[in-house]
């Protein structure tokens, strides 16, 4: 593995930490400490225990061309909307404690929620070969759809999962000011999936075959 994968993952990572604890204005801010706990943990499970695989890795870290152009447009408004998220949480619960204190359960709910929902999204990311950051038919590594582990579950496991966590964000920091930039964040999501799934019946062998044999797009038994 090559240590530039390694570093550039988490040079992005750390750059989303200082923003918690910029907005926040302190250090010893617990909820900050605790995310990203939660998100040096995934971390290194992402390059241990759930390593992808080399083509996938090197796939991740510079997608082809023929990425598509609304997913780079829904891409780049989710990374500003997930921005004003992180500098929302700090000012509020970190800063100024606009919202009320939570109960512990809601907290400890939140801190479920979001390791769950992280988790979630490596594993559906190590089960899926073809798991690239952004959304393209990827013709240059015989892209095939994927049906195994989660996928025979949801067609988008890891969307599942980033909704999960999403909903735990404001749980774990207690700032009821965040879940505004969360609705946006869940929109774009869902935007995307209809788009990709769209795409992936039009242009990707097998896709609509796989759909009618898995039921349910994100949500099990729900949708």
């Amino acid at each position: 593995m090559k240590i530039t994968y390694l570093i550039k993952p988490l040079l992005g990572t750390l750059l989303f930490f200082a923003i918690i604890f910029i907005s926040a204005g302190r250090i010893d801010y617990w909820q900050g400490l605790i995310y990203v706990s939660i998100g040096l943990i995934m971390l290194l499970l992402n390059f241990t225990v759930l390593r992808i695989d080399s083509d996938l890795l090197k796939e991740r870290s510079k997608p082809g061309e023929e990425t598509k152009k609304w997913d780079k447009i829904i891409l780049g408004l989710s990374f500003i909307v997930t921005i004003s998220m992180y500098i929302i949480a700090g000012l509020d619960s970190g800063r100024y404690h606009l919202s009320p204190d939570f109960y512990w359960s809601i907290y400890l709910l939140g801190i479920i929620l979001t390791a769950l929902g992280q988790l979630l999204f490596l594993i559906a990311q190590k089960q899926n070969r073809f798991f690239s950051s952004t959304f393209r038919i990827q013709s240059d590594r015989e892209h095939n759809v994927c049906e195994t582990g989660l996928y025979k579950i949801v067609w988008h496991p890891a969307y599942l999962g980033s909704i999960i966590q999403s909903l735990g964000f404001p749980l774990l920091f207690g700032s009821l000011w965040s879940i505004i930039p969360i609705i946006f964040l869940i929109t774009l999501l869902i935007t995307r999936t209809n788009l990709e799934d769209k795409t992936l019946k039009k242009e990707l062998k097998g896709y609509i075959e796989y759909s009618d044999r898995t039921r349910y797009r994100i949500i099990p038994y729900v949708w």
